[in-house]
């Protein structure tokens, strides 16, 4: 059977998101109490409500899959599925070190090369799918925001 080059571009999309929903199961296994701990942390006061989180995390990992699926049945460029394949490490590091760990310290180097990787990943992105590159920039600018927060938050609760 043969199957034509749209159904097998398609067919590679459910093994993006597979792969972007681990990276968010680990995150909930480790917050498990995220909210509970989130609370009871001294916050600044631009830090967002705890419902936020959910929604736009949702909204981020979609973009993330969809952004590397694009690349990926654009052009399979080593270099950029390792910059892909590290942020999306990191990302999954960051809530384990930041809720079940308490390091807020390690938590920030994490976002921060968290950040540092999606900026060249977007870099890399752009030279094969300017689209798939920026599906990336909303991630990038809750990262940022996100990492502000966490230098915040390290700050105000020195262990």
């Amino acid at each position: 059977m043969v199957i034509n080059q749209p159904a097998r571009t398609w067919a590679t999309l459910p093994i993006f998101v597979a792969v972007v929903v681990l990276v968010a199961a680990v995150g909930s296994v480790a917050a498990m109490d995220a909210r509970g701990q989130y609370l009871a942390l001294r916050r600044p006061a631009w830090a967002p409500p705890p419902w936020l989180f959910g929604p736009a995390w949702t909204v981020l990992y979609v973009l993330i899959a969809v952004s590397g699926w694009l690349a990926w049945t654009t052009r399979r460029d080593p270099a950029a599925f390792v910059a892909y394949g590290a942020q999306l490490v990191l990302n999954a590091a960051w809530t384990p070190l930041f809720f079940a760990a308490g390091q807020y310290g390690l938590a920030f180097a994490d976002i921060v090369a968290l950040g540092l990787l999606i900026v060249a990943n977007i870099v890399l992105f752009w030279r094969i799918r300017r689209v798939a590159a920026l599906l990336l920039v909303p991630y990038l600018l809750w990262v940022s925001y996100a990492a502000t927060l966490n230098l915040a938050i390290w700050q105000l609760n020195p262990s």
